[in-house]
């Protein structure tokens, strides 16, 4: 980060919406940052400034692509539709259309094949989820320049979020995608602690008065895409209040499109009833009609009911076009009943048994339920969290973490019934475990929430505001090769030894204890790195056991560490003691200092940035 650029921005790479927010550091009165206007098409030869960017991306055909309905001010002829035209077009032609690259990142296989759209017909270019975050990058890099040519978006400071359940390869490529679309000094962040950062730039005179010691904040962000949970404590130290990040859930792809889904479905048994059959292409587009019917039932409740429209094609159809409606009666038992059913704080999610046989796709939550998986995320909580910390009211008789004060963000918050439903069961479970009733932070918008904090977070850096420590909560080992004797059909034994215990907070350095270690050097390598999510007491230096079996592998850095005062194909294998240091940018350096020599070797794995 330099200190001298006029802009922070903050980019949220949505799964299903991105945004960009900008706090001008040359404006003394700025106290928050402000929302940017995207430019896109909207319609065949229309371009108009929106707050979101639709994260969806189009293939023209060649008939398409060599018109002008898709120019741009700073393209006439764009390789690939991005946005809201992108999203439409795409609706009623699916096989050309990519969505929820986002979440094709966190894919370990074929991450960077290029196999978007899966259901494309061999005419259409396929692209990576990679390519195609970085188009959608692009596009707002261009639009970004196009307005502020004196200050292009390459020489300032940057902040892209990314879910705080992103493994470290996800987070490695989100990087990869935004070097492609041309970005230079760019930082990651977490999107709960952006959406928290938001509230603190819109609080920052009284938020201390809001939330005290012994608070923990639940941050309950559900998108269009996916639902993640973080937890933030608050906490003393040297009289002063501190915030620090000490959980996240896992990445759960369940959002605003399985609700558009069921209400889809909710429609098409309703035509079926009526003798009316759907193709399964008009299936896709009757989902687009029904967020936007959902969308506007929840901006009016006077409305009760909205009218859904779904395309035709052929003469076999009845008409043109098939028309129904969507009922608030309807919409409100499917969502709150489908998604947001009471239940009980012992209530996990169900995982359903698998077919052996199954497409190719993402890995979508099985269980729809987003209050189960909050459940289960509080039951877990309480591993993260000190008995005699009074944190989240954890104690040995407690059946879950305690959150005193919850934070909603993501675009399915905003409707005020789906908000309520998540505070009175919360609510209930806490009653029934003997806790307080909790407490509501309220955000002006949780649609543009994270790329607000992520652009104030560039302020924070700065020195301006106060930060919100970002503490390991995961540990991460790197694998030992036992040395034994070679026996048919057996590999070497692999264990896992903890470089990088839960709770390390960035900025740390330590040693590790304990034995020393063999080094190869002259020759290329693996390093095999691990993580575990359920092992939060391990300390620096434990040794793991068969680690393929009993941790989840990240992924395997290759690398060639030189030996000096050797010819050409020498090697050697030198005793090493380890060292660790944890930077402020989120990169795991792993330092090998020789025993016997003044000399070492760096191996640097980026947790948080590449």
């Amino acid at each position: 980060m330099t200190t001298d650029n006029r802009y922070s921005i903050g980019i949220d790479l949505g799964t299903t919406n991105s945004a960009l927010a900008a706090f001008d550091h040359s404006n003394e009165e700025q106290q928050t940052a402000e929302t940017f206007g995207i430019a896109q098409v909207i319609d065949q030869n229309v371009v108009d400034a929106r707050n979101t960017l639709p994260s969806f991306l189009y293939i023209p055909s060649e008939h398409e692509a060599s018109g002008d309905m898709y120019k741009l001010p700073w393209n006439e002829a764009p390789a690939h539709l991005v946005g809201a035209h992108a999203r439409d077009q795409g609706e009623k032609q699916p096989q050309r259309l990519i969505h929820s690259a986002k979440s094709w990142l966190c894919v370990p296989d074929g991450r960077h094949n290029e196999n978007l759209p899966l259901s494309a017909h061999p005419e259409v270019k396929k692209l990576s989820a990679i390519q195609a975050s970085a188009n959608y990058l692009g596009h707002l890099r261009d639009t970004w320049n196009h307005e502020h040519g004196d200050d292009p978006i390459q020489s300032q400071d940057l902040v892209i979020t990314v879910p705080a359940s992103f493994d470290v390869v996800a987070r490695d490529l989100t990087m990869e995608a935004a070097h492609q679309a041309e970005f230079k000094d760019v930082t990651l962040l977490e999107e709960p602690i952006a959406a928290f950062y938001a509230w603190l730039a819109d609080h920052q005179e009284d938020w201390r008065k809001i939330i005290n010691v012994g608070d923990v904040v639940l941050v309950c962000d559900i998108g269009g895409g996916t639902t993640d949970f973080s937890l933030i404590s608050v906490e003393e130290e040297e009289g002063n209040l501190t915030l620090s990040r000490i959980a996240v859930g896992e990445h759960i792809l369940l959002g605003g499109d399985n609700m558009d889904l069921a209400l889809a479905r909710k429609v098409q048994l309703k035509l079926q009833e009526e003798g009316r059959k759907l193709e399964q292409w008009q299936f896709f587009g009757l989902a687009h009609s029904c967020r936007k019917a959902k969308e506007t039932l929840l901006a009016d409740e006077s409305l009760d009911q909205a009218s859904v429209v779904i395309p035709g094609r052929g003469s076999k159809l009845i008409g043109s076009t098939i028309s129904s409606e969507l009922t608030r009666h309807d919409m409100q038992e499917t969502l709150l009943e489908g998604f947001l059913g009471s239940c009980g704080v012992h209530d996990h999610p169900q995982v359903a048994r698998r077919m052996g046989l199954r497409t190719i796709g993402l890995n979508y939550a099985s269980d729809s339920s987003i209050l189960k998986h909050l459940a289960k995320f509080l039951a877990e909580g309480k591993k993260f969290v000190d008995p005699s910390s009074d944190l989240g009211q954890v104690t040995e008789s407690r059946q879950f973490l305690h959150p005193t004060a919850i934070l909603f963000n993501g675009g399915v918050t905003q409707a005020g019934i789906f908000r309520q439903r998540v505070i009175d069961t919360v609510n209930q479970w806490l009653q029934e475990d003997g806790g307080e009733p909790i407490k509501t932070l309220e955000l002006d918008d949780t649609f543009l929430a994270v790329s607000r904090g992520a652009a104030y977070y560039g302020s924070v850096r700065r020195g301006k505001g106060v930060r919100v420590k970002s503490a390991t909560v995961f540990s991460y080992y790197i694998g030992v090769e036992s040395a034994m004797p070679a026996v048919p059909g057996m590999p070497p034994l692999m264990n896992g030894l903890c470089v990088l215990p839960t709770g390390v907070e960035e900025g740390s350095s330590f040693e590790i204890p304990g034995s020393e270690f063999g080094l190869v050097v002259g020759e290329t390598v693996d390093f095999r790195f691990f993580i575990s999510r359920e092992r939060p007491n391990d300390e620096s230096g434990t040794t793991v056991e068969d680690a393929e079996s009993h941790l989840e592998e990240l992924s395997t850095l290759e690398i060639h560490l030189p030996i000096e005062n050797a010819g050409e194909g020498s090697n050697a294998v030198i005793p090493v003691r380890l060292r660790v240091s944890l930077t402020e940018l989120g990169a795991l350096e792993i330092w090998c200092d020789a025993i016997d020599q003044d000399r070492s070797w760096k191996l640097e794995f980026n947790l948080r940035e590449d």
